[in-house]
């Protein structure tokens, strides 16, 4: 009987440390990819993507985050007031954010007017983020760091890619979780017109 007892001990006791092991690892899993963001998945038609893009309305004020260069220069988001900005949020591991890069890169070639900025939530910072930009050739894209996820903290993201669209008054007016094509006709026209607005003569023609 004594026997069966401390079997039954032992047994319990090695279930409790296994339980313990699995939250310990859990948690440093999440520490490493950022403990609020979760990867969202990547659609395969552009108009899906596309339509995951949603407009703020009313505009709301956008929080005035800070990130630093790739170099290490710390700048602020309300540096950016009177142009407008997409801000787009995501991580060299995630996979969606790693597809829609060069479509940001292109988007911005065709709109040199939009500021395009590509936050990395990378905890190893330029460590992970620099080997992944040569990797990829990406040229004319204003890529930052955010190793303590500030930004997503301030925007309240919940996934990764999550992309926001800011205008000249520093306001929130759109935004759209997932990846997209930013370079297709549809997107840019869309992104044209948040640069260039009807004005008041043309909406009362």
């Amino acid at each position: 009987m004594k026997l069966k007892l401390a079997l039954r001990a032992v047994t319990v006791l090695v279930v409790l440390c296994l339980a313990v092991l699995g939250v310990l690892l859990y948690r440093t899993a999440r520490e490493e990819r950022g403990p609020a963001l979760v990867l969202v998945p990547q659609e395969t038609r552009v108009d899906a993507m596309i339509g995951k893009f949603s407009p703020v309305v009313p505009p709301r004020p956008a929080p005035d985050v800070h990130f630093t260069t790739l170099s290490g220069k710390t700048v602020s988001l309300d540096a950016y007031r009177g142009h407008v900005v997409l801000l787009n949020l995501w991580a060299t591991w995630c996979p969606p954010c790693i597809k829609e890069m060069p479509s940001l890169a292109r988007l911005q070639a065709k709109l040199p007017d939009l500021a395009v900025l590509a936050i990395s939530q990378d905890r190893r910072g330029a460590e992970a983020v620099d080997p992944f930009l040569a990797k990829l050739k990406l040229t004319g894209l204003a890529t930052f760091l955010d190793p303590e996820n500030g930004a997503s903290s301030a925007f309240k993201v919940e996934g990764l890619p999550t992309t926001i669209l800011i205008d000249r008054d520093g306001r929130i007016v759109g935004e759209l979780v997932g990846g997209a094509e930013w370079d297709s006709p549809t997107m840019v026209r869309l992104m044209s017109q948040y640069l260039h607005p009807p004005t008041r003569a043309a909406q009362a023609g």
